[in-house]
Order: C-alpha cells, then sequence, then structure tokens
C-alpha cells in the first residue's frame, strides 16, 4: 500500500496536567518516569506505566528553562528566577510528594522532594543549562571511596555568565564552585548566548555554544587552570539559535534556529575534524522556522525538533533528511525528549530462563529486560513502558504528546 494512503500517525498517549505551557520533558529512572515542566516552574513526574502522576511540585518561582538528571535518584531544574536547583527524588521519595496537578490548582504549600543543591545563575537569556560529567580524576582517600558508593560522580554545569550575557560560566557538582569561565568574544558581535552544550574527554573539557547572532562556537580547554581557545567559528542562521545538541559519538553537533536551517557542525577534538577547513558539514534549509527542543536519540541515529507551527518532525542524523512530520497538538510546541534506548528493552522469555544472543531481536542491544510467564499484569505494563521507544513533545497547550513511531 502507498504511504500517501496511510492515516496521520498519532500521538500513543497525551499527558494532560498543566495549566501552562510545558517548557521541558525528560526521561528518568530507566525510562518508567517521564518529568515534564511549565513556564510556571511547576514540575510533574508521571509513572509512565500508568500513564498518572507520581509527584508534583513547584520547583521555581518562574517559568522552567531545562530539566537533568544527575545518577539514578538526582534531577536538575533551571528556573527562570534565577535557580539552578538540584533535588533528590527517587521512587521511595514519591509516597510523600504530592500528587495533585498543576491543572487542578494545588497549593504552593505541596511538599517538595529533598533539595539538595541551589546555585544562582543567569537565566536572562531564556538560555537552558548544559551539563556532563566532570572528567577530571577525583583525590582517592577512604572517605571519597565510601561517598562514591552512595553518591553520583561530579557533575559540570554550564550555564550564561552573570555579568556578561555572552560569557559562559560553568560551575562543578557538588561543591558548587565556579571551575571556570568563558568570556564573550570581543573580535565578534554575538549577542546574548541561547543555547549551551558541554563535554569532556579526559582533562580536555570542550563547550558549544549558539548566540542570538545565529554564530556558533567551539571552545576548548586542554587542561584544568588553561585558558579556553576557540577552536571553530560559524554563521550557519540568520537568526537566533534556539537550540543545539551533541551527538553521542561527540564527533558532531546540530543547531536549529528562528530561521528555517538546521546545521551539522565539527567538533575540533574529533580526529576527523583535521582533514577539513573546519566549515559546517551540512547546512539544509528546512522551510519550516522556529524550530527549537532539538534533541538527538541515545544511539545517534535519529533527531527531533519541536516547532512553532505546532508540528513535531524526525529528522535522520546521516543524511539529514526529513523522515517524519507529526501534527497533533493545535498550537506551537516547544521541548522534545527520547526515552533511552539500548539499555532497556523487552524480551519474552517465556520459560523464565536466561536471555540467549538468539532470543535478541536487535544484536545492538545491550541489555533486555525479561518477562517470564509468572510475571504481574503490572509488572508487563512497566516493561513495555521502559522498552518503548517513545518520542515526547511537549505544547503550549499544557499537554505532553507521546509518540512510538521509530
Amino acid at each position: 500500500m502507498s504511504t500517501e494512503l496511510l492515516p496521520p500517525a498519532q500521538p500513543t498517549f497525551v499527558l494532560r496536567g498543566h495549566s501552562a505551557q510545558v517548557h521541558a520533558v525528560h526521561f528518568i529512572q530507566g525510562n518508567t518516569r517521564l518529568l515534564s515542566a511549565d513556564a510556571e516552574g511547576w514540575l510533574v513526574s508521571w509513572n509512565l506505566a500508568s500513564k498518572r502522576p507520581v509527584a508534583v511540585w513547584r520547583a521555581h518561582g518562574n517559568a522552567v528553562l531545562g530539566i537533568g538528571s544527575w545518577g539514578q535518584d538526582r534531577v536538575i531544574t533551571h528556573g527562570r528566577d534565577n535557580k539552578l536547583a538540584v533535588w533528590q527524588l527517587a521512587v521511595r521519595d514519591e509516597e510523600a510528594i504530592g500528587k495533585t496537578l498543576p491543572v487542578d490548582k494545588p497549593p504552593n504549600t505541596t511538599r517538595q522532594p529533598w533539595l539538595l543543591h541551589m546555585l544562582t545563575v543567569n537565566t536572562l537569556n531564556f538560555c537552558s543549562f548544559a551539563m556532563c560529567l566532570d572528567g577530571m580524576p577525583q583525590p582517592y582517600t577512604v572517605h571519597t571511596a565510601i561517598k562514591a558508593r552512595n553518591h553520583p560522580p561530579p557533575m559540570l554545569i554550564a550555564v550564561p555568565n552573570t555579568m556578561d550575557s555572552g560569557g559562559i560560566d560553568i560551575f562543578q557538582l557538588p561543591s558548587e564552585t565556579r571551575a571556570a569561565v568563558i568570556h564573550a568574544d570581543r573580535d565578534i558581535t554575538t549577542g546574548m548566548v541561547m543555547a549551551l552544550g558541554i563535554h569532556t574527554e579526559s582533562t580536555k573539557l570542550q563547550v558549544v555554544a549558539g548566540y542570538e547572532s545565529g554564530h556558533t562556537m567551539v571552545f576548548v580547554q586542554s587542561d584544568p587552570g588553561a585558558q579556553f581557545q576557540r577552536l571553530y567559528c560559524a554563521q550557519s542562521h540568520t537568526q537566533p539559535i534556539l537550540s543545539m545538541a551533541i551527538l553521542p559519538g561527540h564527533e558532531c553537533y546540530l543547531t536549529s534556529s528562528a530561521d528555517a536551517i538546521i546545521a551539522k557542525h565539527p567538533l575540533p577534538a574529533a580526529p576527523s575534524v583535521w582533514k577539513t577547513e573546519l566549515k559546517p558539514f551540512k547546512v539544509i534549509q528546512t522551510k519550516h522556522s522556529g524550530q527549537q527542543g532539538l534533541q538527538v536519540r541515545s544511539d545517534g541515529r535519529i533527531f527531533a525538533t519541536a516547532g512553532w507551527d505546532a508540528r513535531l518532525r524526525v529528522y535522520s542524523t546521516k543524511t539529514m533528511k526529513e523522515l517524519a512530520v507529526l501534527k497533533w497538538h493545535k498550537v506551537g510546541c516547544y521541548t522534545t525528549a527520547f526515552a533511552e534506548i539500548g539499555n532497556c528493552f523487552l524480551i519474552k522469555v517465556e520459560d523464565g530462563g536466561p536471555v540467549k544472543q538468539e532470543d535478541i531481536e536487535d544484536p545492538d542491544e545491550k541489555t533486555a529486560v525479561r518477562i517470564s510467564a509468572v510475571t504481574t499484569v503490572q509488572q508487563r505494563r512497566e516493561a513495555k513502558a521502559q522498552s518503548t521507544h517513545w518520542l515526547a513533545a511537549g505544547s503550549k497547550d499544557g499537554k505532553i504528546s507521546l509518540w512510538d513511531i521509530y
């Protein structure tokens, strides 16, 4: 049958509960939970097996710009109230937290998760934070060895500079100290920082920035304490950059903008870059302006954008070709998120025996979740939700659509 005759794809589920625009979505805890955050500072943790809220609290006094996860039980939120917060949110903590959704007007006194860290940061840029593991080796003592078993590894957080909107601050957690500063480029007028990415490789630190002018730059610090060097600069966009994402293999990164262009850029630390003239790998004119919330799936094969035209678009990272256009929301979409794949996959083994190589349909998968004949319906639902290749999107209408298309 011709693909032209197929009906339009529809979301598998739609989560309703926010009374304001959904600005960020993020999968946590092995794809068993989906976090969503809105323009009024509320966060909702959704159980993906039951599609019901399991934790609701007001994390910020203003709009939330971004969400991240640190280890298995820590959530990072970045709000327009100039705060970046780290919360402890394990499954065992959910029982004590409120469940009343923002649309039902819960009281502001709703019990929150345990607040572990709070940083004062710049949020005038509307630019969300970027994060990566701290690649520096940590001093080894008996105390740090015991602590390492109970806490996630140190993390680096990149945000726009507090005093200079074109500069970048890098903080370290859990110490809450400023680890480095990248000053605004004085030779090129870039305007404000609009999007950030960060990556470490041993002691080498790479920071990727997208600017109001449409420029994007890559800065590299070869050793701790050394000055950052700008190794790449391009202006593929004519409008402010809205979002960016580094590919899992760290060989390149993608940018989207208020214009209709999506560009693929080199990362100067990648070996293949030295054979190029440090120009964008590929620049495509999509004819659809205002694509933001760009996210790459964990296998690096596809990426998605959320559009001002209320459509989600899925592209191939290799060819940059448009693979799917998903239309359900009636108003603009702001954010996307992919469930992580390759770590939690559903493999049916009816006899309950060990998972064998021939039982795994895709040899690229790393881990299997076994379903035996004696599992409960609830366990099957949880395993199914955990293994689905979800694509989530948040919209101006306060709804989150969940898609299962690839």
